[in-house]
């Protein structure tokens, strides 16, 4: 069945690809990405002509994550254009590399602001929707820096990733008697593909910096070529898409949680499986257990 997507994002990397993968499975999509019509105008014309080749339903609409005006203004939109919508894709993000000394608090909060409250602002806009039609789904892109392997240098990305997560199990809970069904995807490190290391931001406290690089010399060079080594030779980015495209695709209420895409096999899926495992069993103890499901 054919759905109204948003997804967060979707200039480039995971969300450009799913954009284009969600519009191919015949879905409406919007691709949310900010400066529409200045920095990324190039990106708008591509998903055009790429809506126009392939005869599928692929559209722009701004939308900057860090503004609650322009959150709200792209789903009322997406609503005034398509009448409806039906999937919220949280895939939004912004990495940095560095010691995490160097960072400033600033520009911690800066980064949790993109990654975490930028969600919750889509989410103020986009709920209030899908609750008054009692039927809907929040996908959440997240990472398996949450519960597994973390290497140095990435601390205020993960810190994020991981908040980003603990909200979207909480919100599961809370939109399950609406009827709202919450998936989180969960991507490993993918090393090609996306320009997520090379686009990433920097520290700006640079005094710091030379005492770390005495004893961690090219530790992200090591890092990155590490996690590339790992990964199998038919490692493609185009497999987040492809199981983005599977959980939309599930019937509305089979669809599963979590779904890792992970190639470097970081032990995330794991322990994820745990800790779901024990809040399915703390919400049956104490007799929330119809909170795990969507229903109405």
């Amino acid at each position: 069945m054919s759905s109204t997507i948003l997804i967060t994002g979707a200039g480039s990397g995971f969300g450009a690809l799913a954009a284009r993968a969600l519009a191919d499975a015949g879905h409406t999509v919007y691709a949310a990405m900010r400066n529409t019509t200045t920095r990324n105008a190039g990106r708008v014309a591509d998903a055009k002509a790429y809506a126009a080749e392939h005869g599928v339903d692929l559209r722009t609409v701004e939308l900057d994550v860090l503004s609650q005006e322009s959150a709200d203004a792209a789903i009322t939109t997406v609503l005034s254009e398509a009448g409806r919508l039906d999937v919220v894709i949280h895939n939004a993000g912004h990495m940095v590399t560095g010691p995490t000394e160097a960072f400033t608090p600033d520009e911690m909060i800066a980064v949790y602001d993109t990654n975490v409250l930028g969600t919750q602002r889509v989410n103020r806009a986009a709920l209030p929707h899908l609750r008054a039609r009692r039927e809907g789904l929040v996908l959440w892109v997240g990472s398996t820096s949450t519960k597994g392997g973390t290497p140095p240098y990435l601390a205020p990305y993960f810190a994020a990733k991981a908040a980003m997560d603990a909200l979207a199990v909480s919100y599961a809970a809370e939109l399950a008697r609406f009827n709202v069904e919450t998936s989180i995807i969960v991507p490993g490190s993918f090393t090609r593909g996306t320009n997520h290391f090379a686009t990433g931001g920097r520290p700006s406290d640079q005094t710091v910096v030379p005492d770390y690089e005495a004893h961690y010399a090219g530790l992200m060079d090591q890092v990155s070529q590490r996690l590339a080594d790992l990964a199998p030779a038919d490692a493609d980015v185009s497999q987040v898409a492809d199981a983005i495209v599977e959980v939309v695709g599930t019937e509305h209420g089979r669809r599963p949680f979590r779904v890792h895409i992970d190639p470097a096999n970081d032990g995330s899926e794991t322990v994820s499986a745990v800790a779901d495992h024990i809040r399915a069993e703390f919400l049956t103890r104490i007799g929330l257990e119809d909170l795990l499901h969507p229903h109405n």
